[in-house]
């Protein structure tokens, strides 16, 4: 049972700084039901969550599974900040009442993934807006500006001569500094975190917490293009409030590989059953879009219900074949600026870019339903279903 807990832990992450210790705090859960705190922090500069932001979530979850409680710990301070971690330019700061806003949305659509029982709400303003002058001085003799400088995003800003507030240095210590005064026992993060979670151990260690947090690192999920993390800014995302018709539609859009990884970091099926799924689907015992459907369903469901999930996946495949559209096609990735005759012949549609000329002449050729007559037409950025004739399809993503 501790094996099958570990191993349900170590899915999917990044890199674990001290697993002895998690393994220890498990092993203890087992052995006479003591809990441990597990830390996660969240800035609520935006209103919503997208699938991206889950990935955290679900891992709480599975320690909350294993003997976790966790430490949902609100920014409230550090998000008027704003973290400066990979930013080419100090953030915006956001004020209380934005702020306050973003809070109650967060933990709601929070809480259809953790167990809220198992669950502390905590916000470091209740701590950090008294630590005071003398404080925030012992606090910052911690860290140098050599050490701080080292980071990559401040050290490329220093070189260009991009201003850096003052302020940002602070981010770091303030999130360690969280886990001094919650004395917490693990905390959680995405890769691009390790600096501000690294904090979080030497601090406890400062100010002399008599322990130091294990840290466990989630790698990035990637949005619906497969290259880029998941992000609202480039247009790649699943937001948890899209409507289910859009969250299903939109899982299903993703590559056939990319579904693993949506498996392995989203998906609350066990490893062993994802094992077995994929070498159903190898073995063509299971159609990819099979799989690839069961998972939207999960994923809808979860931030909806089960009755709205299926409803969403018989409105998506109504539309489909209202419109002739099969819901399962070759994907293929192309480079914006591609030559429509050179994509229909790499997706397989035509036999000869001479062949796609003379089909477009003839009218046989669509984008999106659109019938198009430009022989010329180089394609831009974007994602498009590519038909010739009646029964020839392919989903194409110009990048």
């Amino acid at each position: 049972m501790i094996a099958t807990a570990l191993d349900e832990i170590g899915r999917g992450t990044a890199e674990i700084i001290d697993m002895e210790r998690i393994e220890k705090l498990v092993t203890k859960y087992y052995d006479d039901g003591s809990t441990y705190t597990v830390k996660a922090g969240f800035d609520p500069t935006a209103p919503d969550l997208h699938l991206g932001h889950t990935v955290l979530l679900q891992k709480l979850a599975t320690f909350q599974k294993f003997g976790g409680r966790v430490q949902f710990l609100i920014g409230d301070f550090t998000a008027m900040i704003g973290d400066p971690t990979g930013k080419s330019a100090t953030r915006k700061v956001l004020t209380k009442e934005e702020i306050l806003k973003n809070i109650v949305s967060y933990t709601e659509q929070a809480f259809k993934i953790l167990d809220a029982s198992k669950t502390e709400i905590v916000y470091n303003n209740d701590w950090l807006e008294h630590l005071g002058a003398d404080g925030m001085l012992q606090l910052a003799s911690n860290l140098t500006v050599a050490r701080m400088l080292e980071r990559d995003d401040f050290s490329k800003r220093y070189a260009s001569n991009t201003p850096i507030a003052v302020s940002e240095f602070m981010y770091p210590l303030l999130q360690g500094y969280d886990s001094v005064h919650l004395k917490s026992d693990i905390e959680i993060g995405g890769t691009d975190q390790k600096f501000n979670l690294l904090m979080g151990r030497q601090l406890q260690k400062a100010y002399n917490v008599k322990k130091q947090q294990a840290v466990l690192m989630m790698p990035i999920l990637e949005g619906l293009d497969g290259v880029q993390k998941m992000s609202k800014s480039l247009g790649n995302y699943i937001g948890v409030t899209e409507a289910p018709k859009d969250i299903f539609g939109k899982i299903l859009s993703i590559s056939d590989d990319l579904m693993w990884r949506y498996y392995e970091l989203l998906s609350e099926m066990s490893l062993s059953d994802i094992a077995q799924l994929k070498e159903d689907v190898a073995s063509r015992t299971v159609h990819p879009k099979t799989a690839k459907e069961n998972l939207a369903l999960e994923i809808t469901t979860r931030f909806y219900n089960e009755e709205l999930a299926t409803l969403a996946k018989e409105e998506f495949n109504s539309v489909f074949k209202a419109k002739n559209i099969p819901t399962d096609m070759p994907e293929f990735v192309m480079e914006e600026g591609i030559w429509i005759c050179q994509a229909l012949l790499d997706a397989g549609l035509e036999s000869s870019t001479s062949q796609a000329r003379r089909d477009i002449k003839q009218n046989a050729v669509s984008i999106d339903q659109k019938k198009i007559s430009d022989d010329k037409l180089n394609m831009v950025s974007g994602e498009y279903i590519l038909q010739v004739g009646k029964k020839r399809f392919a989903k194409v993503k110009v990048k």
